[in-house]
């Protein structure tokens, strides 16, 4: 058997190895040359069970109803693929899980693996994408830091620490996770990954200006990336958006952010949740609703992931599409969630947030705050990140304001402000004087 970059035999031909390779350092990288290489992979050896697990799991990783089959189809080929070690048969197994509706054993199987072999760099990768969809930066964070010190001379070592500064940033330990992340840039020019886990770190402590200074010049990091290089453009404008550069974060959203009219639901979201912050600022933004709400319609039925349910429902209320919104919400409500992680939270709190939004975009704000203060204390489950979450926070704290909930709306935004380190930024910032003024008022 052949070794890959981690070391770890394969049932590849010696031939294929430096192609497969390519294909974990691309997983790695998130570069956009991925999927081409490992479809081309598959096709010179259709029988290499590792290659069809990884296809099936990144097919769900995509939280699109259609590559569901995909993946089903990835999942027979891996199993008549005859898997040749126990390292192949866990991955193989973690797909059937997820088919299964049980990500998390999905997670768990490739975490035995990965404990067995604390240098395999795929499952390292694999774990983290897993429960970043599912919302456990914590299992994040325990996943990564139980193989640091076996990664010390890895030729991916870059990448670990990439992933490292992100859960770090995500629980809390925001100097950790800056330092970290700059560290392992340096070791891996196009982590994207990790550049943009410093970029959160900014967000997190309401320092814009300095984020716009760590990204500036480091295109070359994500230039290369898939729809992710979207995803980071994305942060560039929200730190324009707390600087109060409205225009500028709304050039980024025409000639990056939407250069691509794609309706993966990542980037329907780094759309959606931008163009509903810039509303909130009682900017306007145009006809640019009509795009996300037509693709959004055309989603709304998926079903897959509350996280992509909630965004299809920003983009459907900002095109105040009412009847495709009303579907959404039905959708959601005769949800089946017995056995399945991600229906269920489709059924709470993704119902509730749901019914909040569409609450809120129709000035019912008594009602929005009633549903989106009781999806609230969950919101984690829905996967992201908190910046990426944030949205929906901003909108439950939007909702009790306008509902006239002023002491409720102090309390979120205070409890926002402890999660971030005590950092002010310029929306809380904005909230508080409003606050302050309307209770000067009632005296």
């Amino acid at each position: 058997m052949t070794e890959d970059l981690s070391g770890l035999p394969t049932s590849l031909s010696p031939d294929l190895i430096g192609d497969w390779n390519r294909v974990i350092l691309g997983i790695l990288s998130h570069a956009a040359s991925t999927g081409p290489n490992l479809n081309a992979l598959l096709a010179a050896a259709p029988d290499f069970a590792l290659g069809q697990a990884i296809r099936g799991l990144s097919c769900l990783l995509l939280g699109r109803a259609e590559m569901i089959p995909v993946a089903r189809q990835a999942y027979g080929a891996a199993l008549q693929g005859a898997p040749a070690t126990m390292r192949e048969i866990a991955f193989v197994h973690a797909l059937g899980d997820w088919l299964g509706g049980r990500p998390t054993r999905a997670a768990a199987r490739v975490q035995a693996m990965l404990t067995l072999h604390p240098h395999d760099a795929l499952a390292m990768k694999m774990i983290q994408a897993i429960h970043f969809v599912m919302g456990r930066p914590g299992a994040m964070r325990a996943s990564v830091e139980g193989v640091l010190s076996a990664w010390v001379d890895h030729p991916a070592r870059g990448y670990l620490l990439g992933c490292h500064a992100f859960a770090l940033e995500e629980t809390g330990e925001y100097a950790r996770a800056e330092a970290t992340g700059r560290a392992g840039v340096e070791l891996a020019r196009d982590d994207a990954w990790g550049l943009h886990a410093v970029a959160h770190v900014y967000d997190m402590t309401g320092r814009a200006r300095a984020g716009l200074d760590w990204l500036s010049g480091r295109e070359v990091s994500w230039s290369h990336c898939n729809n992710f290089r979207f995803h980071v453009w994305w942060h560039r404008a929200l730190m324009h958006l707390d600087l109060g550069e409205y225009d500028t974060a709304l050039a980024h959203y025409d000639a990056d952010i939407r250069a691509e009219k794609t309706d993966d639901y990542r980037d329907i979201s780094n759309a959606a949740s931008l163009l509903s912050r810039l509303e909130l600022e009682g900017v306007d933004v145009g006809a640019r609703w009509e795009e996300l709400a037509d693709l959004a319609e055309n989603r709304a039925s998926d079903g897959c992931l509350a996280f992509a349910d909630l965004h299809y429902m920003l983009a459907l209320c900002g095109g105040a599409r009412e009847k495709a919104a009303a579907g959404l919400i039905a959708r959601m409500h005769k949800t089946q969630a017995a056995g399945n992680e991600s229906l269920r939270v489709i059924a709470h709190p993704g119902l509730h947030i749901a019914r909040g939004l569409q609450a809120f975009a129709g000035g019912e704000y008594s009602t929005a705050w009633m549903h989106l203060r009781a999806g609230r204390g969950d919101l984690q489950q829905i996967g992201g990140s908190h910046a990426q979450r944030d949205i929906f926070d901003r909108i439950t704290i939007e909702a009790a304001l306008r509902g006239g909930y002023m002491d409720a709306a102090d309390g979120l935004l205070r409890d926002r402000l402890t999660r971030r380190g005590g950092a002010l930024d310029g929306y809380a910032a904005a909230r508080l004087s409003l606050i302050d003024a309307a209770r000067a008022l009632a005296v």
